[in-house]
């Protein structure tokens, strides 16, 4: 499962049981860091999730900054409460990834508003699921 953590909504993927194909699973629409941590803890217990990975926004000199710190929160919160795994993930260009699906969908109004977060999460995800595959971890 992965996560684009953001301050009003929280876009959230999940993978085949193969771990080769994203697909998007929803949005978590909250502000509470605490509450988006106990809702990302649910969804991992009620589905078969043995990894998660939380998008890592980094500028793209490579340095991170206050919403890195956010996310690397969130990981250590729910990192703290669970045995799965908890990764964070490079996730320079998934927006611009997102939004170019999204205009390429002719999606827009509250439909985009309410699904790029999801969408985000899913190239994050694809993008760790490519990594592992052409690496042979996994």
């Amino acid at each position: 499962m992965a996560v684009d953590y953001g301050d009003v909504r929280t876009g959230i993927a999940c993978s085949d049981s193969s771990g080769t194909l994203a697909f998007p699973h929803g949005v978590i629409v909250e502000r509470d860091i605490n509450k988006v941590a106990l809702k990302i803890l649910s969804l991992l217990s009620n589905n078969d999730i043995e990894l998660l990975v939380i998008g890592l926004p980094k500028n793209m000199d490579g340095t991170t900054g206050k919403q890195a710190d956010k996310c690397l929160t969130l990981a250590k919160l729910i990192g703290e409460q669970t045995l799965i795994e908890v990764i964070t993930w490079d996730e320079r260009v998934t927006t611009k990834i997102a939004t170019t699906y999204m205009n390429e969908t002719d999606t827009r109004g509250k439909k985009r508003r309410d699904t790029i977060d999801e969408v985000a999460a899913t190239v994050i995800l694809q993008s760790y699921l490519d990594y592992r595959k052409l690496n042979n971890k996994g």
